[in-house]
């Protein structure tokens, strides 16, 4: 009974479910709350279930049938443990409704436990009419259905005493707490016959007991007892019927899952109540009623993401920054280069500099193509916060990334500013130099990884915060570094992860953006190749082209998802920032066991053991690596002395070999587009020709092979990273979180519901110019603080 009034969608689901087991396969997918079962979303509903006659079974098709209970018995199984209920039932109602001969059939039930069986016989007795819904099937020429689903429709007269069981065993009593599921033989068929959620499920756990899970959080909510049905049918709970007529059932339900949305907004879209949606989803009373819950939820999720986009930017607008007006620093920066820089270029440093002479703080992301030039942009901009007197960060997301920063950034502006490194993995008096000369607010530059959101780093003076790779990061370590100065710093956020402009607008509602779409003159377009991995013949001519580009002087990156062959696949091989690689849904399962993924030490011994590389070094660099390892394999490749590298992802972001012409992708079809798009930028970027091959065993015709059809035919990020959308869908570019990813936005997608979006910011807009604080919609709020924090943190970039 304590469960029952003390639950909330708070309460961790193991302190509710008796199995543990199912609650270790929940957590491996996420779920670890009510809340989180709540929004644990099926990705379709089936079709209604026919109702037919026993004469008119179909097989291989789900049926449902009003029948009579003729006989039941319960009978060990003598060639395995455990214990069989055969219930004997004819049809005679519905052949009659249906001008048809009746027929009689075997409902079959099977388990190792005798206690269950004998639960089962008591709810049934001789004359006792039955729903039943399930697949029909022959045994011994007999029609049989094996497991149905079935409901007890409740007699008009009080039963007769219960019959013995078979053997002349006394029949078990049925407990007070079980009854009839149903009124009607038609209440029960239109039951029977709706459509049924089916999720995400593992080889741990099924959709059926998924569903069952989340039909007892909802009965626990309701102030039910959960057991009040049978706990094994899949139909045991019907809160979208109860949610509509059940007063008590909805009082609770609406207390224990308040609406989120203003109820202003809700009936102006005709939206459902929060609590009814949910309802809706996991116990639909039609396909209909589960597509207007799907969109409410998908509205919601629209409206919170917006309202806190829009929170952030008026918090932003009325706080105060550094001016920055000085630029001659800044131009004498851009005189020197040894190139002309791009009319886009220019009109970024221009927008830049015009908003950092503001008083309060700039709000910008660059969006860019891989190898626009968006670093250049970034150092102009830190060049006029120092040359006004101020400090600027750079913060990246890989060590490696940092240091080739700091390693650039200080050969091109050394000379003119103080220029310091910052990682985790510095030694104590380096890194205490380090955050000594930020506090002390001298005008300089910090180059910092994650070491920037630390609390011991403190800049004062920070007057420009870059932020490289902003799919990395969240709101909440931007509104970190928002507190490290004296005032709140100019913000700048880059990256050169393909993200459509409705994904931007999604995702950074908050800044002003800028693209950057045209390249740097010199650079020559990547040839992208698609190279079966099952063609030996095709697979030697890349290993020889390859060894060709090496003798020429030019370097040749390999890339493999996992580390080790031991490594398992859902650990990504113990990399740091492995990727997260396409779902078996979203490849397009084909029920066949997948081979497993390639792996550097695997790759690099094969390597070693070809003709095309006799005599050839080879580096490995992963996530594993500490950062002096890190180090001296960068600078042995940079330098030749180890012309190929085998390497995880760790390299998709920021590295930057000139030299590097050739860059081989292994199980390419196991990767989004998108990061494929950023891994290919590695390459070409010293103005030599070169080229990207993409190793892939995906069949011909499959969604796997078209994806790479569309990365081997575009240079364009904008169009792959919209088709990316298109073939993924938006769960997974904005992190799956029904996989346990980290974004909770799980149903909006951000190319299709573009005008959702559209319209739930300018509501969202109308209202907070009402109520700016959200102090009259203490959920919206708390729904708002969540995303805040960091529930939505970023785009993958895969």
């Amino acid at each position: 009974m304590d469960r029952m009034t003390n639950t909330t969608v708070d309460t961790p689901l193991a302190a509710l479910l008796t199995n543990k087991r199912r609650v270790s396969a929940l957590k491996a997918l996420g779920v670890l709350t009510v809340a989180d079962a709540l929004t644990y979303y099926p990705f379709r509903v089936t079709d209604p279930v026919p109702v037919r006659a026993l004469a008119e079974v179909r097989f291989g098709e789900k049926m449902a049938c009003a029948v009579a209970v003729h006989a039941l018995r319960v009978t060990p199984m003598n060639a395995r443990r455990g214990y069989r209920l055969e219930v004997l039932v004819d049809d005679a109602p519905t052949a009659a409704s249906r001008a048809m001969q009746p027929r009689t059939a075997a409902l079959v039930f099977f388990s190792h436990r005798k206690s269950y069986v004998d639960w089962m016989a008591s709810r049934l007795r001789a004359g006792l009419q039955l729903v039943i819904s399930g697949d029909p099937s022959t045994f011994n020429d007999r029609l049989q259905f094996t497991h149905p689903d079935i409901l007890t429709v409740a007699p008009a007269e009080p039963p007769a005493a219960e019959p013995q069981l078979a053997f002349g065993e006394p029949a078990v009593q049925p407990q007070p707490r079980l009854r009839y599921d149903v009124d009607s033989v038609a209440q029960g068929l239109a039951r029977a016959t709706r459509p049924r959620p089916v999720y995400h499920a593992n080889s741990r756990i099924s959709s059926e007991h998924i569903h069952e899970t989340i039909d007892q959080v909802l009965r626990l909510l309701a102030g039910e007892d959960p057991f009040a049905a049978s706990p094994v049918t899949a139909d045991s709970a019907q809160f979208g019927e109860q949610f509509a007529l059940g007063e008590a059932a909805r009082a609770r339900l609406a207390e224990q899952i308040p609406d989120v949305l203003p109820e202003s907004v809700r009936t102006a879209k005709r939206l459902m109540h929060r609590a009814q949606a949910f309802c809706a989803i996991h116990e639909p009373q039609s396909v209909a009623d589960f597509k207007r819950a799907i969109e409410t939820m998908r509205y919601e999720e629209a409206f919170v993401c917006q309202c806190a986009l829009l929170m952030a930017r008026g918090r932003a607008a009325t706080s105060n920054a550094y001016p920055c007006a000085d630029v001659q620093l800044r131009d004498g920066y851009i005189e020197r280069l040894p190139f002309a820089l791009t009319n886009g270029q220019r009109e970024v440093i221009d927008a830049i500099g015009t908003d950092m002479g503001r008083a309060h703080p700039m709000q910008r992301l660059l969006q860019g193509e891989v190898g626009s030039g968006k670093t250049v942009v970034a150092v102009a901009a830190m060049l006029q916060a120092v040359g006004s007197g101020h400090q600027a960060v750079l913060v990246a997301p890989t060590q490696v990334l940092a240091e080739q920063h700091f390693q650039s950034i200080s050969a091109s502006v050394g000379d003119l500013v103080p220029v310091h490194l910052l990682t985790g993995g510095m030694k104590l008096a380096a890194r205490r130099k380090v955050l000594a000369a930020a506090a002390s607010g001298e005008p300089c530059i910090v180059v910092a990884t994650h070491a920037a959101f630390s609390k011991s780093f403190q800049a004062p003076n920070l007057a420009l915060a870059v932020i490289d790779e902003q799919h990395r990061f969240g709101v909440e370590q931007r509104e970190a570094l928002r507190a490290k100065s004296e005032r709140d710093p100019h913000l700048l956020v880059m990256t050169a992860t393909p993200i459509p402009r409705t994904a931007a607008m999604t995702w950074f509602g908050d800044l002003d953006i800028s693209w950057l779409t045209e390249l740097p003159g010199g650079r020559k377009p990547i040839r992208t190749f698609v190279i079966p991995e099952a063609d030996a013949h095709m697979m030697a001519d890349m290993f020889w082209h390859i060894r060709r580009r090496i003798d020429a002087g030019e370097r040749a990156y390999i890339i493999c998802p996992r580390i080790e062959p031991s490594d398992a696949e859902d650990e990504g091989g113990g990399e740091a920032d492995a990727p997260e690689l396409l779902s078996d849904a979203a490849l397009g399962d084909t029920g066949e066991p997948r081979p497993p993924l390639h792996a550097v030490v695997e790759i690099a011994q094969r390597l070693q053991s070809l003709p095309q590389f006799n005599g050839v070094r080879l580096c490995t660099l992963t996530g594993r690596d500490d950062d002096a390892t890190k180090a001296q394999v960068m600078a042995d490749f940079e330098s030749g002395e180890t012309p190929v590298m085998v390497a995880t992802t760790v390299v998709e972001v920021g590295v930057d070999v000139p030299q590097a012409s050739c860059i081989t992708i292994f199980d390419a079809d196991r990767y989004g587009l998108s990061q494929l798009h950023q891994l290919r930028g590695r390459v070409g970027r010293g103005g030599t020709d070169s080229w990207a091959f993409l190793v892939s065993r995906a069949e011909p015709g499959t969604v796997a092979q078209e994806r790479l059809e569309v990365i081997a035919g575009s240079l364009d990020g904008a169009e792959i990273a919209s088709r990316d959308l298109e073939l993924r869908g938006a769960g997974d570019v904005l992190g799956d979180a029904q996989s346990g990813g980290k974004s909770s936005l799980k149903l909006l997608r951000v190319v299709q519901d573009a005008r959702m979006i559209a319209d739930a910011r300018a509501r969202a807009q109308e209202l907070l110019a009402h109520d700016p604080d959200l102090a009259g919609h203490v959920q919206l709020a708390g729904a708002v603080l969540d995303f805040t924090r960091g529930n939505e943190q970023y785009l993958t970039s895969n």
